[in-house]
C-alpha cells in the first residue's frame, strides 16, 4: 500500500486529477501534474541511489519541487525526511549525520553543506522531464514512508518515523469530521511543509482530499497571509496562537472575508485570543492538539461542538486518557517501532464531564517558585486579557542570587501605550486577579519570545536568563 500510489489513485477514482492541487507563486500544478512529476522525480531519486529503506533528506522551502521530492521518495519506497532549509549549517550537519540520507534534495546554495548525492531544487522539472516514471514499491500499510525531527521545545530534536498508512488515518480523522474539508476548498497554511503540522495541512489533505493549497515559499507575515488570503480566496486557514495574535492585531479583516474556518494548534489557543480572532474573522476558530509523534491531530474541537478554552475532544479512532494529571494518546499513528499502545504526550491536562480536552501547559512548564508550584498559563490568560498584549509568556527567572522569581515576558501590538503605562496596567491586572504568590516579579516588554520555528515557545530559553536584556529600559520590576 504504497502512499504516493493511493494519492494518484484516488485523485483518479475521485474525479480531481485535472483539479488545481498547487497554487505556489504564480505557478500552477494539477493534481495529475504532481502526481506525475513525482513520480519522475522517484525515478531520478533512483538513479542517484535511493532505494527501499534508504532515506532521503530534503530541505526545500514550500513549493511544488517540495513535494515532487516527497512524494518521489515515497513512491520508491524510500523514506522522506524533510529539514528546515533556514537551519545553521551545523543544524543541518547534524540532521544528516543523524538519518544518514542516500541521497539529498536541497536548494543549491545549501549543497556544500551534505556529503554524498545532491539533487538541486532548483530546476528539478527540467530535471525530470523526459524521464520515465518510477513504478510503485510494494510496501505495506505499516512500513515506513517518512520521518520528521521533533520541534525541540525542551532541547535537541529527535526523529519520528510514521508509515505509508498513517496519513490516510489523519484525513479520516480530522479533515472531514472536523473542518468538512470539501474538494472546494482553498486551504493555507502558516506552518510549513517541513513540519508536521503543516506537511497534514498543505499536502496529506489537499492530496487525500481532492481540495487546493496555497504554497508560500517566504516567511508568513501577518501581510503576507492578509494578501495570499485575499488573492486566492482561501477558506480553510490553518495557522497558530501566535499568528493569529499578529494578524488581529495588523487588521485588514475585511480581506480574510473568504475564510469559512480557521484552525489553531501548536499551542493552547487562549479564551480571550479566541474571542478576538473569531470577531476579526467573523467565523469560527478551532483549536486542536497533535504532535510530531502521533503525526497529526488527535483532538480538536470541531464545526459541530466546540468549546473555548480547550482544545476539543479526542477524534476517532484516537482515544485520550489523563492519568496522574499528565495526558496519554492511544491510536494506529504512533511512531513506527513505538513499544505499547498508548503513548505519554508530556501535557498537563484534563477531561471536563463532556469530554473535553483542558491543557495546563507541559508537565516541565511548572514554575518553581518559593518552593510553590505554579502554572505560567494561568498567569499568561489573565495577562493576556490586556488589549495592548499580542503575546505573553511566563518563566522563572534565575537570578544572580541562585533564587528564581516569576517574570512576564510580553509582546505587544501596534498602536499600544507607551512601556511605563502597559507595565503599570499590567501590574494593576496581575494584582487584582491572582494570588500575591503567583504575580510576576518583572515585566520586561520584548519584540519577539524565543520560539521554535512552529511557532512553539521555547520556555527553558526564558528560565535561562538573558531573553530581553537589550531591554532593560523596557523592565519594570515590582
Amino acid at each position: 500500500m504504497n502512499l504516493a500510489a493511493v494519492m494518484a489513485v484516488r485523485a483518479d477514482k475521485g474525479g480531481w486529477a485535472g483539479d488545481v492541487a498547487f497554487l505556489a507563486g504564480d505557478r500552477v500544478a494539477t493534481h495529475a501534474e504532481v502526481h506525475d512529476g513525482a513520480a519522475r522525480t522517484g525515478s531520478l531519486l533512483s538513479a542517484q541511489g535511493a532505494g527501499p529503506g534508504d532515506r532521503v533528506l530534503i530541505a526545500l522551502p514550500d513549493g511544488i519541487e517540495f513535494v515532487w521530492a516527497f512524494l518521489g521518495a515515497v513512491r520508491i519506497g524510500a523514506v522522506a525526511v524533510p529539514v528546515n532549509p533556514r537551519l545553521t549549517a551545523g543544524d543541518h550537519r547534524a540532521a544528516a549525520a543523524e538519518v544518514e540520507p542516500a541521497v539529498v534534495v536541497c536548494s543549491a546554495g545549501l549543497a556544500r553543506r551534505f556529503a554524498g548525492p545532491v539533487v538541486p531544487g532548483e530546476g528539478l522539472a527540467a530535471q525530470i522531464a523526459g524521464r520515465p516514471a518510477a513504478e510503485p514499491a510494494a510496501v505495506g500499510a505499516g512500513e515506513p514512508a517518512y520521518a520528521q525531527f521533533t520541534s525541540g521545545t525542551t532541547g535537541s530534536p529527535k526523529v519520528v518515523v510514521h508509515a505509508h498508512g498513517h496519513p490516510l488515518v489523519y484525513a479520516a480523522a480530522f479533515a472531514g469530521p472536523a473542518i468538512g474539508l470539501a474538494r472546494s476548498d482553498v486551504v493555507l497554511s502558516v506552518s510549513k511543509l517541513y513540519f508536521a503540522y503543516g506537511l497534514g495541512n498543505s499536502l496529506f489533505f489537499p492530496l487525500l482530499t481532492g481540495c487546493r493549497a496555497v504554497l508560500h515559499a517566504g516567511h508568513p507575515r501577518p501581510a503576507d497571509v492578509t494578501a495570499l488570503v485575499e488573492r486566492h480566496s482561501v477558506t480553510v486557514l490553518f495557522s497558530v496562537p501566535t499568528s493569529y495574535a499578529h494578524l488581529v492585531a495588523a487588521g485588514r479583516a475585511e480581506a480574510l472575508r473568504s475564510v469559512r474556518v480557521a484552525v489553531s494548534a501548536g499551542e493552547a489557543l487562549g479564551v480571550e485570543l479566541a474571542a478576538r480572532a473569531r470577531a476579526f474573522l467573523d467565523g469560527p476558530i478551532l483549536d486542536g492538539l497533535g504532535s510530531t509523534e502521533v503525526g497529526q491531530t488527535f483532538a480538536s474541537n470541531t464545526l459541530d461542538a466546540c468549546r473555548d478554552g480547550t482544545v476539543g475532544r479526542a477524534l476517532p479512532p484516537y482515544r485520550v486518557d489523563v492519568r496522574d494529571g499528565v495526558l496519554w494518546v492511544a491510536g494506529p499513528t504512533l511512531p513506527v517501532g513505538h513499544a505499547g499502545e498508548w503513548l505519554c504526550t508530556g501535557d498537563r491536562a484534563f477531561l471536563d464531564d463532556d469530554g473535553f480536552l483542558h491543557l495546563r501547559g507541559r508537565t516541565d512548564d511548572v514554575e518553581q517558585v518559593g518552593g510553590i508550584s505554579v502554572s505560567p498559563q494561568e498567569i499568561e490568560e489573565v495577562l493576556c486579557r490586556h488589549p495592548a498584549v499580542t503575546e505573553v509568556a511566563v518563566a522563572g527567572v534565575i537570578g544572580v542570587d541562585g533564587a528564581s522569581r516569576l517574570e512576564a515576558f510580553v509582546v505587544t501590538g501596534l498602536g499600544a501605550p507607551p512601556a511605563n503605562v502597559v507595565q503599570d496596567e499590567l501590574v494593576a491586572l496581575a494584582r487584582a486577579e491572582l494570588a500575591p504568590f503567583k504575580v510576576p516579579r518583572a515585566v520586561v516588554l520584548v519584540d519577539a519570545l524565543p520560539r521554535t520555528p512552529t511557532g512553539k515557545l521555547r520556555r527553558f530559553v526564558l528560565r535561562a536568563g538573558g531573553w530581553g536584556a537589550g531591554d532593560q529600559d523596557r523592565k519594570r520590576s515590582m
